[in-house]
């Protein structure tokens, strides 16, 4: 029966957007959230989640760092009736797949999240919605870690999903890891001022790249090779994205030759192909000049510091003392930072690394989302 409601409002989005006025047209921005594609999520391997009842994939309009832009997204439905209100929304915010358009993160395998983390929040009643990101799947170049296109690519969806199912409540939280922690932190402070008319009760992230723009300024030619992981592919696909979606900073123009190279790979190559690729040349060699430029580091700063002051929902993040993608230290100082803006925080240490802490903080990000979203 849940299953014949939603495609009855798949149906019904479906006509809106072919109606005169509709919002179908590819050609002309709609207002944020507006659907333009809908249609059920394939029943295959690579994106099924058992446990859902209904699984739809969606386009809708979002807003990148200096416009309009589309963004893909998924919706998973817990089975059964929806409670009082409808179900409560988890939007999750994914981790780095890479900035080309067929490393979206909607139509690839992604075993923990599909085996584990989805089933869970559906089994804890929550209805999951995906959002791939501006850019990415979409056209346009995805501005990998702008941390606001990212949030607003996320509340969005939300948006779009609630248009598309009638039986998802306004109550939601946004949970995240590694770039979608960046992200959730992000959504934690836009979300209330920019979606009024939703209800955020709370954001969770595990490893989210914080203070990346204090290190901005010190990258030039002297950089050696790091001890730590995928930082070439990392800093390649951040200045891809400013290439692409601020042509006036020149980024090119910062570049060597194999920069150059470098900056393709990482526009056609997924996160862990492209890493195998440039993983043993340095963010040095990328370089022919230090990033010294007062415009690109506003813009730098812009998209990649964490907002620290004027949360009012609360907050959980999770670190793991392992973590090589996003050091310890790193998330130290960010929390260092919320803590005395008076920021409603907790705060949670694992031993593992960047992907193991997704997994070992599940009981207590699951936790922190019953405390926050299970009250009306």
């Amino acid at each position: 029966m849940q299953r014949a409601l939603v495609m009855a409002g798949v149906l019904g989005v479906v006509i809106s957007m072919l109606a005169p006025g509709g919002t179908g047209a590819a050609s002309a921005a709609g207002p944020p959230g507006a659907v333009t594609e809908v249609s059920p999520l394939p029943q295959v391997v690579a994106v099924a989640v058992a446990d859902a009842d209904a699984a739809l994939r969606l386009v809708y309009w979002s807003r990148g760092p200096r416009g309009p832009m589309q963004s893909s997204g998924a919706i998973y439905l817990p089975p059964g009736p929806p409670p009082p209100g409808g179900w409560p929304i988890v939007a999750y915010a994914h981790g780095t797949v890479g900035i080309a358009d067929h490393c979206a993160f909607s139509l690839q395998p992604r075993r923990l999240y599909l085996d584990t983390v989805y089933p869970e929040l559906l089994r804890a009643g929550y209805a999951v919605v995906l959002s791939d990101y501006v850019g990415l799947g979409t056209p346009g170049t995805h501005p990998y870690l702008d941390g606001p296109s990212q949030a607003r690519s996320v509340i969005d969806g939300v948006r779009a999903a609630r248009a598309v199912v009638p039986e998802l409540s306004d109550r939601w939280a946004v949970l995240g890891q590694s770039q979608g922690g960046q992200t959730a932190l992000f959504a934690a402070r836009i979300a209330p001022e920019d979606a009024p008319e939703l209800r955020l009760r709370g954001a969770a992230a595990t490893g989210p790249p914080s203070s990346l723009e204090r290190i901005a300024p010190l990258l030039g030619p002297w950089v050696p090779r790091l001890p730590l992981r995928m930082t070439t592919a990392y800093v390649a696909s951040i200045l891809a994205g400013l290439r692409a979606t601020a042509p006036e900073l020149d980024v090119d123009g910062y570049l060597t030759p194999r920069g150059r190279h470098v900056l393709d790979v990482v526009e056609n190559e997924c996160a862990t192909e492209a890493d195998t690729l440039v993983r043993d040349i340095s963010i040095g060699e990328l370089l022919a000049k230090p990033l010294g430029d007062p415009a690109l580091l506003a813009a730098a700063h812009a998209m990649l510091r964490i907002p620290t002051e004027g949360h009012t929902v609360p907050l959980f993040i999770g670190q793991g003392l392992a973590d090589l993608d996003v050091p310890a230290p790193l998330t130290a100082g960010l929390v260092a930072e919320l803590t005395p803006a008076g920021a409603d925080l907790q705060v949670a240490v694992y031993p593992g690394d960047h992907l193991a802490t997704a997994r070992d903080s599940l009981p207590d990000t699951l936790a922190f989302l019953h405390r926050v979203l299970d009250s009306p």
